[in-house]
């Protein structure tokens, strides 16, 4: 893109946030990809969470040469979610850009969101798999597998129907954004923060910005995504068992009923208490009808057919309680099926 279509009361200071934890495998290709960016106007605010190998040594040797990088590095480990709500700290931009350690951009993506960012609160866009190696691969069911062909997903739009608007009870099941594609506007950093570490950032970020505006997304891979088996959401999602997913998804309905700013409160309450009664009864009629009535909303983010969308409606017919019966009477399994 030619940077003279951009008018400069267009240029507002972007800050990259980039948190690292022993991230050296990888860094240096991503910073790379930082500072080659299109768009001139950038802050990048690197905050070291006490790594143990040479990633904050990287980081330092990147600063002395670009002097729009800025290093930081905590006293003591905090955690992923905690360490970016530092670097917000540090950071001064108007927009603020997620940056994970070991992705690569697309050269004209900082520019791109802040040419689409408009008037809404976050921008989003599609995203590339790649592996260890940076070559292209399929992400298949939070699985790396090696298969090919047009059945496998080798783009996060191949896995999520993307969504632009300001729905909140699209978010409340489902998320589509990831982290590293995400340009936010510092405002909205006020009504999200702090971040629960119970909870994925991207997401919770997603549904408050629903709730107080609207978000947009770009039909283009910005990033390239790194997918391997060292990922923190690979190895959370591989150990999600059925009902730790159903604890998981009742905690965090039960958080967005909280948000002070909810669009639709009373919606988002009946949805929490028809969950938890889920867990404690035999039949739960009242909860399928209710997901069934607003499937196309609840549901609309995973790209799946009509039949299969339907058929995870179906299941909430029968409760808990109505399962561990059958597992334990009649299939003579003595462990619950959901460990509620």
């Amino acid at each position: 893109m030619n940077k003279s279509l951009l008018p400069m009361t267009d240029t507002p200071l972007v800050s990259i946030v980039l948190c690292t934890y022993n991230g050296e495998k990888y860094l240096r290709q991503q910073l790379d990809t930082l500072i080659t960016q299109t768009y001139e106007n950038v802050e990048i605010i690197a905050v070291d969470d006490c790594s143990s190998d040479s990633t904050y040594r990287i980081l330092q040797q990147y600063a002395a040469l670009h002097p729009r990088i800025h290093v930081y590095k905590n006293d003591h480990n905090i955690g992923f979610a905690k360490n970016f709500e530092i670097a917000f700290g540090y950071s001064k931009g108007e927009l603020i850009a997620f940056c994970d350690q070991d992705d690569l951009w697309h050269p004209e993506k900082i520019e791109l969101q802040v040419n689409a960012i408009g008037d809404n609160q976050l921008i989003y866009h599609d995203s590339e798999f790649i592996d260890e190696h940076g070559k292209r691969f399929c992400y298949y069911n939070s699985e790396v597998v090696n298969e090919s062909g047009s059945n496998y997903n080798y783009k996060m739009s191949d896995v999520y129907n993307f969504y632009k608007g300001n729905d909140p009870e699209v978010f409340l099941l489902q998320n589509c954004v990831s982290g590293h594609a995400i340009m936010a506007r510092r405002d909205l950093l006020k009504h999200a923060l702090p971040f629960n570490k119970e909870f994925y950032h991207d997401w919770w970020l997603s549904y408050v910005a629903v709730n107080i505006g609207t978000i947009d997304f770009i039909p283009k891979c910005l990033v390239k995504y790194r997918r391997h088996a060292e990922s923190s959401t690979v190895k959370d999602r591989k150990a999600e068992t059925k009902g730790q997913k159903l604890k998981q998804d009742i905690k965090w309905i039960a958080y967005c009923l909280k948000f002070k700013s909810n669009k639709n409160p009373k919606f988002v309450k009946r949805l929490h208490d028809l969950y938890s009664g889920y867990t404690s009864h035999f039949l739960s009629l009242r909860l399928w009808w209710l997901l069934k009535q607003n499937a196309h909303k609840l549901y609309y983010l995973s790209k799946r057919s009509e039949i299969s969308q339907q058929r995870d409606v179906n299941r909430f017919i029968w409760g808990v309680r109505s399962r561990d019966f059958w597992y334990t009477h009649i299939k003579k399994k003595p462990e619950k099926v959901f460990n509620i």
